[in-house]
């Protein structure tokens, strides 16, 4: 159903390891309006990588490449080869703050390059049509005043041309903490993402960063144009199916979850035949019956069932019959 709202309303993070195109078809099928990111995905992959590191299926529109990357001819590259693929945006990574993605120059640490950033973005944005969006932090290390993301972000947009920024309301430690840990110990700061919007309001802006529900979200989109959500949305996906109706003034009936699930099977079935295996599907729909009765079997049987060779939809169907059908709502 098109809506009047914006894509990027309502959006489930690009997540490491989790957001893989099985994720998100099946988080298609709860929503049909949010939108879907990729994992980050390096330049570098998508160039010298064996394998297709830009295969999603068509049922997952809208869905959105997330780059990692800050060599500028070859952003602007894979920004290319990501539009004549099919994918509605294209993101570039400026918040993750892994080692790993500091010596490859790219993530967090570019925010304090933010004319790198700006060329990355006009380079990417001179060969596509498509919307080219940053996703950052408020701040790294010690570069954590408000005046110094005021700064990257009109750098970005003035001279990058960049209109449509998702912030994470968390600075980024660029040394001492792990990846989980800036994901959970820097304070949040949500007014000071609110004041951001408020004094570039010609800018697209959404937020994201220990969001959990959708009263959360709602009250989020008081102040921004759009919310993310992360973790949540992968470990409780059953928020997701409520987010048409909610977020998006869709008069669709909500799906249940049992539904989402069987809706799953001719998917799995497919994927099957090519040799994918069960639970590399599997894994990602674990928390669809999350706080019901059941749950701990349903995840249980799959999760003792589902790697075996030659596992199909019986072992869901299995997992299903352990959920008590009245609690199906």
């Amino acid at each position: 159903m098109l809506t009047m709202y914006p894509t990027a309303r309502f959006s489930v993070a690009p997540m490491l390891d989790w957001t893989d195109r099985h994720c998100r078809y099946f988080h298609r099928i709860l929503s049909k309006n949010a939108l879907l990111y990729t994992e980050m995905v390096t330049t570098g992959a998508i160039i010298h990588g064996k394998g297709d590191f830009l295969q999603f299926n068509e049922e997952e529109h809208p869905v959105a490449l997330q780059l990692g990357g800050s060599n500028v001819a070859d952003l602007a590259h894979c920004a290319k080869l990501a539009q004549e693929r099919g994918y509605d945006e294209i993101n570039l990574n400026v918040g993750c703050p892994s080692d790993r993605v500091q010596n490859g120059r790219f993530g967090a640490c570019l925010m304090g390059e933010a004319d790198l950033v700006a060329q990355c973005v006009a380079a990417m944005k001179e060969v596509v049509d498509i919307p080219v969006t940053v996703k950052t932090r408020i701040g790294i290390d010690d570069q954590d005043s408000y005046e110094f993301l005021v700064d990257f972000v009109r750098t970005v947009s003035e001279k990058g041309g960049c209109d449509d920024f998702t912030i994470h309301a968390r600075k980024a430690w660029l040394s001492g903490l792990s990846p989980k840990e800036n994901r959970e110990i820097p304070p949040l700061d949500y007014p000071r993402v609110y004041q951001l919007k408020k004094d570039f309001p010609h800018l697209t802006m959404a937020i994201n960063g220990g969001i959990k529900s959708l009263e959360e979200a709602e009250e989020h989109l008081k102040f921004m144009d759009g919310v993310m959500i992360g973790r949540e949305a992968y470990q409780s996906p059953y928020l997701l199916a409520e987010v048409d109706s909610r977020l998006f003034g869709s008069d669709a009936p909500i799906i249940k979850r049992s539904e989402a699930v069987k809706a799953m099977f001719p998917y799995i079935e497919e994927q099957l035949s090519k040799g994918t295996y069960l639970n590399h599907i599997s894994r990602h729909m674990l928390g669809i019956f999350q706080n019901m009765p059941g749950a701990r079997q349903w995840r249980r049987h799959i999760s003792e069932n589902a790697h075996k060779p030659g596992s199909g939809i019986e072992v869901l169907e299995a997992a299903l019959a352990k959920i008590p059908a009245h609690l199906d709502v």
